[in-house]
C-alpha cells in the first residue's frame, strides 16, 4: 500500500501543516496526498519551482566553454562535476549580459535582465527580477513567497564597486526596480523562518528551547506519529527521512553555534553561528533550500555562492589566492588554471545538491524533474569585466518542459531573452523581461545567430 486507501480514507491535503509550540512543520509531497490520480492529472499537478545559483567574479572561460555545439559537446573541466546531470543540462554560449558595468552588472542583471543601473552610491535602480515575479505568482499558495540566501554577509551601506551602491553586488533579487532584497547568510535565521511560527521569533521561546536543547520537532512528535499511522509504508519512510533531515540540519546549526563565543541569550535575540568552513556553510544552506522546496514552504529560491568582489580563498582545492584579485588574472595561463579550480569547486558543491533533488521522489518524477535551475553569472573574463559570452547554464526538467543534453550557441543575443524563455517554461509568459527583445527558441535549435 503506497498511500491511503482511496475507498476508506480521506486523502491528506498537500497543505497539511503540523503546528506545535514555536514550530510550524509542513510535510513533503506524499502519495497519500494524491491517491488514485491519473498520469495525465499528475502531470498537470506538477509543481513549478525555480532556483537561481549565482557564482561571483566571472569564470575561467577557457575551462568552461565546450568546443562544439549541439548534443555531442564535450564537458569541459569546470562542467565535468555536472556530468551525471548531462541529460538535464543546457549550456549557453554567446549570450551577452544585458547590463555590463564592472562587477555591478554581473549580479545586478543576472535575474533582472536590466539595461540600466544607478549612477551613484545612492541611486539604486534596475528591474524586477524573475524570481520575484514568480514569487508574486506562487507565493499566494505557499507559506513563503521566496528565499534569498547568500554565503557572504551583507556589506556596509555605501559604494562597493566603481562608485555604485552595494545593492548591486550583494543581491540578485529585486522585488521592484528600486527595491533590492537582502540575502540571508545565517543558517539559524533561515531555519527559524522555515520551521518556527510566530512564537519562535519571541526571544524567550527561542532561548528556552536552546537552553533545554530541544528540537523544534519535539512539539510536533505526536502529530508526526499520527501522520505516519494514516499513510502507507512508502509514505512513512518519506516522513521519517524528512524528519531526520530536519533534525540533522538543526544539529549542524547547533554545532556551529557551539563553536561561537556568542552566548545563548545573544542567539535568542539575534541568531548566529555560521559554520567554520565554506564547504560546511554551503552544504547547510543547500540543505535548508532543499527542505523548503521539498515541503512546499516555497517554490522560489535564490542563492549566491559569493558576492561580487569576494576575496575568499579556497584552501579546499589548493587555491590560496583571494578570489577577486585572482579573477583579474591578466590572461596568465597559470592564474587562469587556479581560477578554474575555484569554478569547478563551485560546480561540484552544486552537483551534490542536484543529486539530492534527483534522488527525491516528487509528483510524476523527481524534484529535479520539476525544477528549473539557472546557474552562472553575467561576467565572463573578469580581467576585462567582460559582459560578452557570459557563462550560464540551466538544469532540471521544468516539469517536462525543458530538453537537456545540449550546448546552445548564440551570437550576441541578450541574456535577458533567456530569462524570457525560462518564464515561458514556467508557465508565466511575458512580453518582456528587462531589456529582452524576444524569447530564445531553445527547444529545437543548437546554433543561432542574434535574435
Amino acid at each position: 500500500m503506497r498511500g491511503t486507501n482511496i475507498f476508506t480514507a480521506k486523502p491528506l491535503s498537500r497543505r497539511t501543516v503540523l503546528r506545535g509550540v514555536g514550530a510550524t512543520v509542513a510535510l513533503p509531497f506524499l502519495d497519500a496526498m494524491a491517491p488514485g490520480v491519473s498520469a495525465l492529472a499528475s502531470k498537470a499537478a506538477r509543481p513549478r519551482r525555480f532556483q537561481a545559483i549565482f557564482v561571483p567574479n566571472g569564470m575561467a572561460m577557457e575551462h568552461w566553454s565546450p568546443a562544439t555545439a549541439g548534443r555531442d559537446f564535450e564537458l569541459t573541466p569546470i562542467l565535468q562535476p555536472l556530468a551525471a546531470f548531462r541529460d538535464q543540462l543546457l549550456v549557453f554560449s554567446g549570450l551577452n549580459a544585458s547590463w555590463t558595468y564592472v562587477h555591478a552588472g554581473a549580479s545586478g542583471s543576472f535575474l533582472t535582465g536590466t539595461r540600466r543601473g544607478g549612477t551613484s552610491e545612492t541611486d539604486v535602480i534596475a528591474d524586477t527580477s524573475i524570481d520575484q515575479m514568480l514569487a508574486a505568482e506562487f507565493g499566494a499558495t505557499t507559506p513563503l513567497a521566496s528565499l534569498e540566501l547568500s554565503i557572504d554577509k551583507e556589506a556596509n551601506a555605501g559604494q562597493c564597486t566603481s562608485g555604485l551602491s552595494c545593492a548591486y553586488t550583494q543581491t540578485i533579487s529585486w522585488r521592484t526596480p528600486t527595491m533590492p532584497l537582502p540575502m540571508e547568510n545565517n543558517p539559524r535565521a533561515v531555519f527559524e523562518r522555515l520551521f518556527g511560527d510566530s512564537g519562535s521569533t519571541d526571544p524567550a521561546v527561542r532561548r528556552a528551547r536552546m537552553r533545554e536543547k530541544r528540537s523544534i520537532l519535539d512539539s510536533v512528535t505526536d502529530k508526526l506519529a499520527d501522520v505516519e499511522r494514516r499513510v502507507g509504508a512508502d509514505d512513512r519512510r518519506k516522513v521519517e527521512d524528512y524528519a531526520a533531515a530536519i533534525r540533522d540540519v538543526e544539529r549542524r546549526i547547533e554545532v556551529a553555534e557551539s563553536k561561537s563565543d556568542v552566548s545563548p541569550d545573544a542567539f535568542a535575540q539575534e541568531p548566529r553561528g555560521v559554520p567554520p568552513t565554506f564547504e560546511e556553510h554551503v552544504e547547510l544552506m543547500f540543505d535548508l533550500q532543499f527542505l523548503a522546496l521539498q515541503s512546499d514552504i516555497t517554490r522560489v529560491a535564490t542563492f549566491m555562492l559569493g558576492r561580487e568582489q569576494s576575496t575568499r580563498t579556497y584552501p579546499e582545492v589548493g587555491v590560496s589566492d583571494p578570489h577577486h584579485p585572482l579573477s583579474h588574472h591578466g590572461n596568465d595561463p597559470a592564474l587562469i588554471a587556479r581560477m578554474s579550480k575555484v569554478n569547478a569547486y563551485h560546480a561540484a558543491l552544486t552537483a551534490r545538491y542536484l543529486e539530492r533533488l534527483r534522488a527525491t521522489p516528487d509528483v510524476d518524477g523527481s524534484m529535479l524533474d520539476n525544477m528549473t535551475v539557472m546557474y552562472g553569472t553575467c561576467m565572463s573574463n573578469s580581467t576585462r569585466h567582460a559582459g560578452n559570452n557570459v557563462p550560464i547554464l540551466v538544469l532540471g526538467g521544468a516539469g517536462g518542459r525543458l530538453k537537456g543534453g545540449r550546448h546552445l550557441v548564440y551570437d550576441g543575443t541578450s541574456h535577458a531573452n533567456l530569462l524570457l524563455s525560462l518564464m515561458d517554461k514556467l508557465d508565466f509568459p511575458l512580453e518582456r523581461v528587462g531589456g529582452s527583445t524576444g524569447a530564445l527558441p531553445i527547444d529545437e535549435i543548437d546554433t543561432l545567430s542574434e535574435v
